[in-house]
């Protein structure tokens, strides 16, 4: 068990052209909006179970009613994701693991940080980034500067871990959700979640509309 560690959700408050845009189409922006929010609950339920210290949601926008109780908000820092990321783990004073909202499929058990023989986790995506950063000891550095979004970004953040003598511990690889083909995925992947109830009952009006054109 490791309640000494603060657990870290990164996310976008989701409305309507703000999140998921590259889920339209064949979604509108109403269903990647509610897709998001979906995806967002299934992350904050299983960081409501896993054991931590703290838990802490890093917001751009504003709460709503799928914030469960027993986690602090705090807005996200300013500039690009890279620092934005910096800034969450600045405003730790001890071991923490940083997640975002696009992984529903995450279990409470990989998010069970034990740093007694390694200083870091590390969680790659399939799409070439991260889907879980974990520091024993935060340093902002250590992610400032890193390039955000492309296929290169968990490589080079890895990088960055090794070379700053971090030994680093690697999680699964997940699929981030941003395309219709990443959400089929991770549905089948977690049938029983809010986001597979979501999809399918956004899915079979995207069909419709994409047969009428």
């Amino acid at each position: 068990m490791t309640a000494t560690t603060t657990l870290l959700v990164i996310a976008k408050e989701p409305r309507p052209g703000r999140v998921k845009t590259r889920l339209t189409p064949p979604f509108t922006p109403a269903e990647a909006a509610a897709l998001a929010e979906a995806a967002l609950a299934d992350t904050l339920a299983a960081v409501a179970v896993a054991p931590a210290r703290r838990r802490v949601l890093v917001l751009d926008g504003a709460p709503g009613p799928w914030l469960p109780p027993g986690f602090d908000v705090v807005p996200q820092g300013a500039g690009g994701l890279d620092e934005r990321l910096a800034d969450a783990f600045a405003g730790c004073a001890g071991p923490a693991l940083l997640i975002g909202m696009d992984t529903p499929q995450v279990t409470p058990d990989l998010l069970d940080a034990d740093f007694r023989d390694c200083d870091a986790y590390f969680g790659p995506a399939e799409d070439g980034g991260f889907w879980a950063l974990g520091l024993a000891r935060p340093e902002p550095a250590l992610l400032r500067g890193v390039p955000m979004s492309t296929p290169v970004t968990g490589a080079v953040q890895r990088e960055r871990l090794l070379t700053a003598g971090l030994r680093v511990r690697d999680l699964p690889p997940l699929r981030d959700v941003d395309t219709a083909a990443d959400a089929r995925a991770v549905a089948d992947l977690a049938p029983d979640g809010r986001f597979a109830a979501r999809l399918a009952a956004c899915a079979p009006a995207a069909d419709r509309r994409r047969a009428s054109r």
